[in-house]
């Protein structure tokens, strides 16, 4: 597609990009820091599974504690931003900027009802005498779910800056790759929960 077939589709709200410039959705460095957080989570993880295995009963009668209700719900809703965040980016391809802010807007707000959620959760834990110094698996716990409770938190951010850009009338191809990483960054948030949700909530 010549540069003037690309001006004329942006300047028609869609940004369509030729099939010989086709990429990885994303920026190069947000990979970089993805397979980073990722080695850094997978590394702990394999602690908490060694740990789990030299203290089966005191991890599997702990596991027994939490509410599975607060785990699943928490699933549901990531992945329900998830798929929030699937359709902004899907409008911002069609230049909708409007429905493109919409789901940016549903998509915060799983991620605000996911950290009120799990604020309760905790709140209900300690109110039981549960924290993190209760034991190894409560440790792990507490510890797991607040780095990731900051990761979503990050990812709020991110979803603002993007309702920000979302309202700008400029759009261009760059803004596409933009919208992209930060898709990206929220799906790795939603990667995160699931493995947590698995190891701390299930694995008995």
């Amino acid at each position: 597609m010549s540069d003037t077939a690309i001006d004329r589709s942006c300047a028609s709200g869609a940004i369509i990009e030729s099939p010989k410039r086709r990429h990885t959705p994303g920026e190069a460095g947000l990979w970089v820091f993805i397979l980073g957080d990722l080695s850094m989570f997978a590394f702990f993880f394999g602690q908490f599974v060694f740990a789990r295995g030299s203290q089966p009963k005191l991890f599997d009668s702990s596991r027994a504690e939490l509410s599975l209700f607060f785990g699943a719900f928490n699933t549901c809703l990531l992945l329900t931003g998830s798929l929030f965040v699937v359709w902004m980016v899907q409008a911002v391809r069609r230049g909708e900027r409007a429905a493109a802010r919409r789901f940016l807007v549903a998509g915060f707000g799983t991620g605000v009802w996911f950290l009120v959620n799990k604020a309760l959760e905790w709140g209900h834990e300690i109110s039981r005498g549960l924290t993190p110094i209760s034991n190894d698996f409560f440790t792990y716990f507490f510890a797991f779910t607040g780095i990731h409770a900051i990761h979503v938190t990050i990812g709020l951010s991110v979803l603002t800056y993007l309702w920000r850009l979302a309202a700008r009338s400029d759009f261009g191809e760059r803004d596409l790759h933009t919208f992209e990483t930060g898709a990206v960054y929220w799906h790795l948030v939603d990667l995160l929960w699931i493995v947590l949700f698995a190891l701390l909530y299930l694995m008995a």
